[in-house]
């Protein structure tokens, strides 16, 4: 990024404040987002557009595995508070230079001899905030659950699809949130590449509606060495807490102090095009780190995938099916016919998209096992190594 055009000083106010909230306002003051701790010292956060509630109050914290968790005994030590505006070129996208101008409060928690400190950053086009363990004397958190509450101000409409680690292959649904249980099973389909983790998880990044036509969308941004965050809804209360990736041993992750987490997003427009246009994910991204950039451009592509979408061709090579693939031999398997990664129609896109300006050929189908699609096998024969008999190129 360029040199900061602009950095207030930051203020430090120490323990013994009178107030448990402190509030932050966006640079133009149309957000405002309040930070409170409760009465049992759990941090908790809202936030208004215009002076219309966006976000109601809303937990924060984890739950650790076998250890008292981060989630409350929390006091208020510090609150540092900055302004920042600067301009950045991005290696590519749709704009010369970005903007990055935001008002931030970092809450400086403790809870005996652990320390959490909370970020907020407020931009006219939306917030986000992420938890900073500081270092200290606890050198690991072995993470159980992420409590990150989003209370929402109304059952609004959503275009969503349903929350799956392995896969976003789903048509979207337009629903309200409450239908959301109701409609879990729409663009459901019993192969192994999809599997939800609950009836109300939804993926982000995450659509939303008010019903005064106010637009949101809920996401995260420069996630680096953290799961990935879907959502679960509570369909009483309009309430998405953040369901993260699970690990290996019934835990979500281990982090080493000083850590930063992934920032937790919620943009807000008066357009759907606002949501578009927003660059409040790619400012709070991390700075690129690259030095040489020169080989990072977008490309035109085309594939030999749609056709099978139509239904022109298929992905597997025979219709052979309820037999042990492990053990097939598809040198002695008959052909359907219409298998589309073959030699002479790889090679028949090669030479279209040569004659029409495209940069390169994505292939699918070309590698055995796609005749079991429900999963039962693919451990042991879907691999991307061995070609079908009909496709040798390098």
């Amino acid at each position: 990024m360029n040199v900061p055009i602009k950095l207030f000083a930051i203020a430090l106010v120490l323990t013994g404040c009178s107030s448990t909230t402190e509030n932050l306002l966006s640079p133009d003051g149309n957000i405002e987002i309040a930070i409170t701790l409760t009465d049992k010292g759990e941090p908790s956060y809202s936030a208004k557009y215009k002076g219309n509630d966006i976000v109601l109050p809303s937990l924060l914290g984890f739950v650790l595995k076998d250890t008292t968790s981060l989630t409350d005994n929390f006091k208020i030590t510090g609150i540092e508070r900055s302004d920042f505006n600067e301009s950045w070129t991005p290696v590519w996208g749709e704009n010369d230079s970005i903007e990055n101008c935001y008002t931030q409060m970092i809450v400086n928690l403790q809870q005996g001899d652990r320390k959490m400190d909370i970020e907020f950053r407020a931009y006219n086009d939306g917030f986000g905030f992420r938890y900073i363990f500081p270092e200290q004397t606890a050198k690991a958190f072995v993470i159980a659950d992420e409590a990150t509450q989003i209370a929402m101000a109304g059952d609004h409409t959503a275009w969503w699809i349903p929350g799956d680690y392995d896969t976003q292959e789903y048509e979207y649904t337009t629903s309200r949130l409450s239908e959301i249980r109701a409609h879990a099973d729409d663009n459901f389909m019993d192969n192994a590449s999809q599997q939800r983790f609950s009836p109300t998880g939804v993926q982000t990044a995450l659509m939303l509606k008010t019903n005064d036509g106010l637009y949101l969308n809920l996401h995260e941004a420069a996630l680096v060495d953290f799961p990935a965050m879907s959502l679960e809804l509570n369909d009483t209360t309009m309430t998405f807490k953040s369901h993260l990736t699970p690990g290996q041993g019934g835990t979500i992750a281990t982090i080493h102090t000083p850590f930063k987490t992934p920032w937790r997003t919620v943009t807000v427009g008066e357009k759907a095009t606002d949501i578009l246009a927003s660059n409040l994910i790619l400012n709070l991204n991390d700075p690129c780190v690259l030095d040489d950039v020169s080989w990072i451009h977008p490309t035109k592509y085309m594939g030999v995938w749609w056709e099978m979408i139509t239904g022109k061709s298929s992905w597997s090579y025979t219709w052979a099916d309820n037999f042990d693939l492990a053990t097939f031999d598809y040198s002695k398997a008959k052909p359907n016919g219409i298998h589309g990664a073959n030699n002479e129609n790889v090679r028949r896109y090669i030479d279209f998209a040569a004659e029409h300006g495209f940069d390169q050929l994505l292939v699918e189908g070309w590698n055995i096992g796609w005749e079991d699609w429900f999963g039962k096998e693919k451990d042991y024969v879907f691999d991307f190594v061995t070609p079908y008999p009909d496709f040798d190129i390098a």
